[in-house]
């Protein structure tokens, strides 16, 4: 079973949450397992889980248990995962140069999160426990660089390229949304949903009827990716308004 062994380790942490009464976490998660979690966890009885990267648009996140006395609103990311700013000089390396010079450093993959890049800037997420190693990075690639830990809050946005999608559908079905965000016939949308080609927050989806909700993240085979930002109100004819953005 794909994810059998971080589904008991969620359940681990469910359940020592509950015990100590205290945050509990796992490591960065791929998009993929995120689904996974986010789904096994709506069987847990009680259980209030959250995740989170450092900042909103992170890919890679942490899933967070919270202890009774901790509402959502509570919860400090930088409290739990920390953020290298790293200059380079003379270059500007790739993501690939980043993480194999962090690996190299004897970290593993799940320690650290995104990597956001920005010309000569770069931001890395990670767990506090290897910031301090981290921040002796001193190459990227063939590049010098220079690390510093530094606050959540001095990280800015990505330089992410989004196409903002308008459309109504008469009901948040799965094949209805996926049609109308890449410009398909619903024909269409079902025949690539049967043959495997759709996913629904990063899980292969074979459900026509599956309900989408804001802020889902929907994805179809050499068309892309996006995301439900916003629903809206009804129209006249009691449609709904939606809107995606759809990944360029």
């Amino acid at each position: 079973m794909e994810h059998e062994a971080l589904l008991k380790r969620i359940d681990d942490l469910y359940r020592q949450c509950e015990k100590t009464n205290a945050v509990t976490h796992t490591t960065f998660l791929t998009p993929a397992e995120q689904g996974a979690v986010v789904q096994f966890a709506r069987g847990l009885s009680g259980c209030r889980m959250l995740l989170s990267g450092g900042k909103p648009d992170c890919e890679r996140r942490v899933a967070f248990f919270l202890p009774s006395w901790m509402e959502e609103t509570d919860f400090d990311p930088e409290e739990y995962i920390s953020v290298l700013a790293l200059e380079a000089f003379y270059g500007t390396p790739g993501h690939r140069d980043y993480l194999g010079a962090l690996l190299g450093l004897g970290v593993r993959r799940e320690w650290v999160g995104d990597i956001w890049i920005q010309g000569q800037l770069a931001w890395v997420f990670c767990l506090p426990s290897v910031a301090g190693q981290l921040a002796s990075l001193e190459q990227a690639g063939r590049v010098s660089v220079k690390a510093a830990i530094a606050s959540l809050s001095d990280v800015p946005a990505p330089e992410r390229k989004r196409r903002e999608v308008k459309f109504t559908v008469q009901s948040l079905r799965f094949d209805a949304v996926l049609a109308e965000t890449f410009r398909l016939s619903r024909t269409q949308a079902a025949k690539l949903i049967a043959a495997g080609a759709a996913s629904l927050n990063y899980l292969p989806c074979l459900k026509n009827d599956a309900p989408v909700s804001e802020g889902d993240v929907i994805a179809l085979k050499g068309y892309g990716k996006a995301t439900v930002a916003e629903l809206g109100g009804k129209s006249r004819k009691d449609r709904l308004f939606l809107t995606a953005e759809v990944w360029v």
